[in-house]
């Protein structure tokens, strides 16, 4: 019976970390006019760039890492193409 609590408890956590599961609509700003925000395949700097993003792009923001200033988004036009951006160049609508 004890060997079975750590899965179940690992699970419950999970589930409850994943916070809300609604997305919510966001653009790109601060980027300025002649720049991209790029978004990358992964949570930080060193994942590859997969595509720029101009200023005022609309994004669905799908969840977040505070701690590490990156969120995971998808492009409002085209759901199916999602990745990480920095959040200091997002803006809730």
């Amino acid at each position: 019976m004890r060997g079975t609590i750590l899965p179940v408890t690992l699970i419950l956590m999970l589930a409850s970390s994943c916070g809300k599961l609604t997305t919510e609509h966001t653009s790109v700003v601060g980027t300025g006019p002649d720049e991209l925000l790029k978004l990358r395949a992964g949570p930080g700097l060193g994942y590859r760039v997969t595509l720029g993003l101009p200023e005022g792009t609309m994004l669905n923001r799908l969840d977040c890492v505070t701690e590490i200033g990156w969120c995971r988004v998808s492009l409002e036009a085209a759901p199916q193409i999602t990745g990480f951006v920095s959040a200091d160049y997002l803006s809730a609508h």
